[in-house]
C-alpha cells in the first residue's frame, strides 16, 4: 500500500466521522445547521482522499464536470425557496440514483474482460442490484418532483390490475438481472434491466397519492443510498459503502418513522393508491354550513386566550406565512399567552417540513411539540391557530372507517376550547376527504391567504 492510499484511508475515517456527526446533529433543530456543515466537510475530504488514491486520466472532464455541477447547484441552493425543499430534495435523489446506475453500467462495460473471464458472479450480482435501484429511484423521484411541482396530478394513478403490472415489470428486471449474473457475457441484457428498472419506478410513485409524498420521499432516499453502498462494493471504495449504508439506513428508519406517523405499512403505502377516486364512486358534495369569521373576530377571541397553540401545515409553506406566524406569536407572549407549535410527522410535504420552515423564521426549538407530547395539552388550550394543515387535523381519522384517513394519528386540535382555522376554502387535502374539524361548533373559519389573514390579525389585535 502506498503512502497515498494510507493517507487516503485516514482521510476516509475522518469523512465518515462527520458523516456520523451530521446525523447526530441533523437529529435535532437547534443543531442541524451544524450537521449540514460536518456532512458538507465530509463529503468535501472524501471527495479530496478519492482523488489522491485514482490515477486521473482526462483532467479536463474532471474540471469540466465540477464547473458544471456548481452552476448548476449554486443557484439551486440560493435561490429556491423554502416550499420547493421537497422538489429539491426528490430530484437530488433522481439524479444521484441516476449517477450511480451510470457508472455502475460504466464499471461492467470496462472491466468487462475480467469479469467473464474470473467469473465474478459476486460482483456482476451486487452490479445488477445497484442498478436496479438507481434507476427505478431516478423515474420514481423524477415523478415525485413532478406531483410535488404540480406539473402532473398529485392523484395516484389508478388502474384496473396496476399492482400486477407494476410488480411483473419489477420481475422481468430480477429476472433478466438472474439471467445476466449467469451469463455475463451478454451485455445486451443490461439495457433491457435498466428499462424495465426505469418503467416500474414510474408506475409505482404514479400510483402514489401526494399525501404519502413526505414517506415516499424517505423510502426512495433509502433506496439511492442502498444502490451507492452496492456501488461502493462493485468499486470497492470504502468511504462509498460507509456512506451510502449511512443514507440507506437512516432514510429506512425515517420511512418506518412516517409510516407509524400515518398507521400505515410500506405496502399500504407503496400500493395502497390513497387519495384515488375510484370508478363508479360517488362524489359526495357538502352541504353543511361553515361560518366564515374576520381577522377582528378572530383578535376578539385571543384577547381572552392564555394559551395558544399554532398547528401548521402545508398551507403555511404556501403563502410564505411563517414569518408571520412567528411575529403573532411575538405579539401574544408580550401579552403573557403560552405559545405553542404542534408538529406532525407528515405535515407538509416532506419529513421535517414544518420544523425547517418555522428554523427559518427563528421559532426556538423549545416551543416545537412533537404529536406525542402536544395532543394531551389540547384539551387544556384556549385557542388553536390551525395554518393549513388539513388531512393531519382531519378528525374524519377517528371517527369514518370508510375514509382513507382511518387509523392515521392526527393533532388532536378540535379538542381545545376554540379552533382557529386559516384556509383559502373548504377543499379537501391531498386525501381528497372533507375535514370535518370545519363543521364543529367550536371551529371559526377565517377564508384567505394565510399570511394575508395572519397580517391583518396583527393589525386588528395592536389596534384593540
Amino acid at each position: 500500500m502506498t503512502d497515498l492510499q494510507t493517507l487516503s484511508l485516514y482521510l476516509y475515517a475522518v469523512s465518515i466521522l462527520f458523516f456520523i456527526l451530521s446525523l447526530r446533529w441533523m437529529s435535532e433543530v437547534k443543531s442541524s445547521r451544524r450537521g449540514n456543515w460536518s456532512a458538507a466537510t465530509g463529503m468535501t475530504i472524501a471527495i479530496f482522499a478519492t482523488l489522491l488514491v485514482y490515477m486521473i486520466h482526462q483532467i479536463d472532464l474532471l474540471v469540466a464536470a465540477v464547473v458544471v455541477g456548481a452552476v448548476i447547484g449554486t443557484p439551486i441552493a440560493l435561490k429556491v425557496p423554502m416550499t420547493a425543499v421537497p422538489q429539491r430534495t426528490a430530484m437530488s435523489h433522481a439524479f444521484g440514483s441516476l449517477a450511480v446506475a451510470l457508472v455502475g453500467a460504466a464499471e461492467y462495460y470496462q472491466d468487462k474482460a475480467s469479469i467473464i473471464a474470473n467469473k465474478d458472479f459476486l460482483t456482476i450480482s451486487i452490479l445488477c442490484g445497484e442498478m436496479v435501484l438507481g434507476f427505478l429511484t431516478f423515474t420514481g423521484s423524477t415523478i415525485a418532483f413532478s406531483k410535488l411541482q404540480g406539473i402532473i396530478p398529485g392523484r395516484p394513478f389508478i388502474y384496473p390490475g396496476r399492482i400486477v403490472v407494476s410488480l411483473t415489470n419489477l420481475g422481468i428486471a430480477v429476472a433478466f438481472s438472474v439471467y445476466f449474473v449467469l451469463n455475463p457475457s451478454q451485455s445486451f441484457v443490461l439495457p433491457i434491466i435498466a428499462a424495465f428498472a426505469l418503467l416500474f419506478g414510474f408506475l409505482l410513485v404514479m400510483a402514489i397519492g401526494g399525501a404519502d409524498m413526505p414517506t415516499v420521499i424517505a423510502i426512495l432516499n433509502s433506496f439511492a443510498g442502498m444502490s451507492a453502498a452496492a456501488l461502493g462494493f462493485v468499486l470497492d471504495n470504502k468511504i462509498l459503502i460507509v456512506a451510502g449504508s449511512l443514507d440507506g439506513s437512516s432514510g429506512l428508519v425515517l420511512a418506518i418513522i412516517m409510516s407509524k406517523a400515518m398507521n400505515r405499512s410500506f405496502i399500504n403505502i407503496l400500493f395502497g393508491g390513497v387519495g384515488a377516486v375510484t370508478k363508479g364512486s360517488t362524489v359526495v358534495v357538502e352541504t353543511r354550513p361553515v361560518q366564515g369569521y374576520s381577522p377582528e373576530d378572530v383578535a376578539t377571541t385571543l384577547a381572552n386566550a392564555r394559551s395558544v397553540v399554532f398547528a401548521p401545515g402545508y398551507g403555511m409553506a404556501v403563502s410564505h406565512a411563517q414569518f408571520v406566524v412567528k411575529e403573532l406569536a411575538d405579539v401574544l407572549q408580550s401579552r403573557g399567552v403560552d405559545v405553542k407549535y404542534a408538529i406532525h410527522p407528515v405535515a407538509g410535504r416532506m419529513p421535517g417540513h414544518m420544523n425547517v420552515l418555522l428554523a427559518e423564521a427563528n421559532v426556538p426549538y423549545d416551543q416545537l411539540y412533537e404529536m406525542d407530547r402536544i395532543n394531551p395539552l389540547f384539551p387544556e388550550t384556549d385557542v388553536v391557530i390551525v395554518v393549513g394543515a388539513n388531512d393531519v387535523t382531519n378528525p374524519a381519522a377517528r371517527t369514518r372507517k370508510d375514509s382513507p384517513l382511518y387509523g392515521m394519528p392526527i393533532l388532536d386540535v378540535d379538542k381545545a376550547k376554540t379552533v382557529v382555522f386559516i384556509k383559502r376554502s373548504t377543499g379537501p387535502g391531498f386525501s381528497g376527504v372533507n375535514n370535518e374539524l370545519f363543521y364543529l361548533p367550536n371551529t371559526m373559519m377565517v377564508f384567505g391567504d394565510a399570511k394575508r389573514v395572519l397580517t391583518e390579525l396583527i393589525t386588528a389585535m395592536k389596534n384593540q
